[in-house]
């Protein structure tokens, strides 16, 4: 059975649609990724998964329809969405921010070792758990974003844009890091614009235009597509 299965999902912003007819499938401790340039619709339909935006279609996960379930259910489900510009506590430390990230769990002795796994794999992040988080770099922010969704316990990781604004040795880390999470069980799915990042990193790639899935298939397979060479790598 798949863990997630996104099926006819239509989003609207007043008039303007930003989702027509997406269909998409996750299996359990999949690496997947969705690319597209902007206004392709990839950040709505993390939101749609998350529940912050009325969809029209069917979204399961585990075999149960979520797509009618407040946001906050979705979260205790295990379906934890890192955001688009980090979009951290900028005037808490970075431990009160991991913190945060726990805030629905009561498992203490779980929840430490989650966070000792936190700063495993993020060791500047323990180095610097009393500082207050608007002072780390953006590198620096983006691991705290991704630390902070790895305290609330996620079965599904979805990450919007995490390489915006980050310098190539960074985004290896960042890299490295995705692995790392992917690795210990966790499903990832990864929305963005990069897509030769996305290619390298990812099992399958969901090619989205137009609020609509373009182009699927395996990364190695989309790698050596035309259209995909022609359109994001101005090749052939």
């Amino acid at each position: 059975m798949s863990l997630l299965e996104v099926k006819d999902i239509r989003v609207l912003y007043g008039k303007a649609i930003a989702l027509n007819g997406l269909s998409l499938l996750l299996n359990s401790e999949e690496l997947v990724g969705v690319v597209g340039p902007n206004g392709a619709g990839k950040s709505t339909l993390l939101r749609a998964i998350s529940g912050v935006v009325p969809v029209e279609g069917e979204i399961i996960y585990q075999g149960e329809r979520i797509d009618r379930l407040p946001p906050h259910e979705i979260i205790r489900k295990g379906i934890i969405h890192c955001p688009e510009r980090r979009q951290i506590f900028t005037e808490f430390t970075v431990a009160e921010n991991l913190a945060m990230g726990a805030f629905l769990r009561k498992d203490k002795v779980s929840i430490k070792k989650d966070l000792s796994y936190v700063y495993r794999l993020f060791p500047v992040l323990s180095d610097r758990r009393n500082q207050v988080a608007g002072t780390l770099s953006g590198g620096e922010q983006q691991m705290l974003a991704i630390g902070r969704s790895l305290m609330s316990e996620p079965k599904l990781l979805m990450m919007d844009e995490p390489s915006m604004g980050l310098s190539p040795l960074v985004k290896k880390d960042l890299t490295d890091s995705i692995i790392d999470i992917w690795k210990s069980g966790i499903t990832v799915l990864v929305v963005e614009q990069d897509a030769s990042l996305t290619l390298e990193l990812t099992q399958r790639v969901y090619i989205l235009e137009h609020g609509k899935i373009g182009l699927e298939g395996s990364s190695s397979e989309l790698k050596d597509n035309e259209e995909v060479k022609r359109v994001y790598f101005q090749m052939g």
